[in-house]
């Protein structure tokens, strides 16, 4: 437990008292937690328990957007990695995450930073990191700010100083684990899912009693023999089986269900695992008082290409050949929209949103997949799209007005060949090779935006770019949505028409975040982080040539009206 005892001292050591001109800070309470949608501030990662990404706020419209100027940035922040966390805004405080683990407290309307808590984290925990080091963000409760770490730790920070409250270790570092999600609290419990599906780490949610910490529950997303769902794997893989659960789910408090949504098997290739392998590629509903499982659905059964299925579900209600039904909606990874029965697991409809040859289609509710596009040891194959996804983590927006979702996406296929791997902790377990290739469909293309109804899963307006879009989606009450690009622009357009409506100058590095929004006073601002980093430049290979220049640190920008 050596790592307690360092994170403890750093964050005594780094957390000043919060300057005297700050108003004292409002504790969360489960009620707020329950109505932040209608809370002027950004209280979670997807801003309430939907996941919609959407802001009631409406001062900033199509009529004034173009107006937009900066209110204020952070200095540059020299982390060379990706800054992919959301401001959480509670009042007139702002907490926000970087890479390698700092967390930082600000004024929220003038940027003055209040504390800055340092996590110390040890070599070993850079040994079995997917995809940079990345933190996407805290969680608020009472006085609380929390957030998990890349060793594996849960840590509680107080709101007003930045002082610990406690500290707590779910796994080893160095051995396959890691966190870089954002927690959701809900019911008085701190839910959070770990990450390290490529290293074979199985994946598991659990549920902390955010006074404490104190585990109350766990959930692991590969069952063992003797539990649901175990017949699915050949004996003894689920405990390498991957599956992590590595973005923040979403939570319906009329049913008292929480969603989340699960990662790739281990290894890739899976000839070595016959059998649909449940809960991986999937959405699970569970008790979140207690974990238990109340129903899954499986977006890519058997996957062999890694489409995660840990996109945000995101909660909705839509009408489907005239029927009404309470949803949940996910642009998976495998190309395909997903509408679901959030009540019952049941599939509505599901449409491809990009080029797609990997899925078949579906029948009776099940994903098929193409047998013929499958690596094996020493078969080559080439599918679409690529293993990054049609989307990526990025989060979308749902905007209740036009009854659409903001989907970025990436517009990219690979070849992939089988070799053979053996599992061994702390080590990648994949047994295939890839390669990025362009979508031979539209190789101009990398990425795009687009609108999607709800009711239908079809496209209702596109922006195309050259290179990647790989930043999350913000819509507003005052009729707008907004992402950004890799070239440093913040976008905002009609969210109806997809008209581009005001875009920032390039803000010096690439935008790979979430844009958010938030009042204090009656003044409404819409944040955002500048970084380059991340899976691009990772494991695109030469199609992510064209960014190779782009500037690497952290910038929070930070916007309001002009006069």
């Amino acid at each position: 437990m050596a790592g307690v005892g360092i994170g403890l001292a750093v964050g005594l050591a780094a957390a000043p008292v919060a300057k005297a001109d700050q108003a004292a800070y409002t504790p969360v309470t489960t009620d707020m937690l329950n109505n932040a949608g209608s809370n002027d501030g950004w209280l979670m990662f997807n801003h309430d328990y939907s996941g919609q990404d959407y802001s009631q706020l409406n001062q900033i419209n199509t009529s004034n957007v173009g107006t937009l100027t900066t209110a204020w940035t952070t200095p540059k922040i020299d982390i060379p990695d990706a800054f992919e966390g959301v401001p959480v805004v509670n009042g007139n405080y702002m907490f926000v995450t970087t890479a390698k683990d700092h967390v930082i407290a600000y004024n929220a309307t003038t940027g003055q930073k209040l504390w800055e808590y340092v996590y110390k984290l040890p070599q070993a925990a850079f040994k079995t990191l997917c995809c940079d080091t990345n933190n996407r963000g805290v969680a608020l409760y009472g006085n609380m700010v929390i957030f998990g770490t890349l060793d594996n730790h849960v840590v509680a920070l107080d709101a007003a100083t930045g002082d610990v409250k406690w500290n707590v270790s779910l796994a080893e570092p160095g051995v396959g684990y890691s966190i870089t999600e954002a927690p959701l609290i809900v019911n008085g419990k701190v839910i959070i899912g770990s990450g390290g599906g490529e290293y074979g780490a199985r994946g598991f949610i659990v549920g902390l009693d955010a006074e404490t910490g104190k585990m109350d529950w766990k959930f692991y997303s590969t069952p063992a023999e003797d539990q649901p769902g175990g017949n699915t794997w050949p004996k003894g893989a689920y405990k390498t089986g991957g599956g992590s659960p590595w973005m923040t789910g979403t939570y319906d408090p009329s049913t008292d269900t929480l969603f989340w949504g699960i990662g790739n098997p281990g290894p890739w290739l899976a000839t070595m695992r016959p059998g649909s392998n449940l809960y991986t590629d999937s959405v699970v509903a569970l008790d979140p008082n207690t974990g238990k499982l109340k129903w899954y659905y499986q977006y890519t059964p058997n996957d062999t290409w890694d489409y995660d299925g840990v996109n945000t579900p995101v909660l909705t209600n839509l009408t489907y050949k005239g029927k009404d039904y309470k949803a949940l909606i996910s642009p998976s990874r495998n190309g395909y929209i997903y509408a679901i029965d959030r009540t019952n697991g049941k599939l509505i409809y599901a449409e491809p949103f990009v080029h797609d040859t990997s899925i078949t289609g579906i029948k009776d509710g099940v994903t098929q997949t193409s047998q013929a596009l499958r690596p094996a040891l020493g078969k080559t194959i080439t599918t679409c799209p690529s293993f990054l996804g049609g989307k990526n983590w990025w989060p979308i927006a749902v905007d209740p007005q036009t009854h659409m979702a903001y989907v970025p996406t990436l517009h990219a296929c690979m070849s992939m060949k089988g070799v053979p791997v053996t599992y061994a902790a702390g080590l990648p377990y994949l047994g295939e090779t890839f390669q990025m290739l362009p979508d031979p469909t539209d190789p101009n293309h990398l990425g795009s935006f687009q609108a999607i109804d709800l009711d239908t899963g079809k496209q209702v307006w596109q922006h195309q770019t050259k290179d990647v879009w790989d930043a999350g989606a913000l819509s507003t009450a005052g009729g707008l949505v907004f992402s950004g690009t890799p070239d440093g622009k913040l976008h905002a357009f009609d969210a109806k028409t997809g008209k581009e409506l005001w875009s920032s100058p390039p803000l010096g590095s690439a935008i790979l975040a979430d844009p958010v929004a938030y009042s204090v006073n009656g003044t409404e601002y819409v944040a955002v982080w500048t970084s380059y980093g991340g899976v691009w430049p990772m494991w695109a290979g030469k199609l992510a040539d064209s960014l190779k220049n782009t500037p690497r640190f952290g910038q929070l920008h930070v916007f309001k009206l002009g006069s």
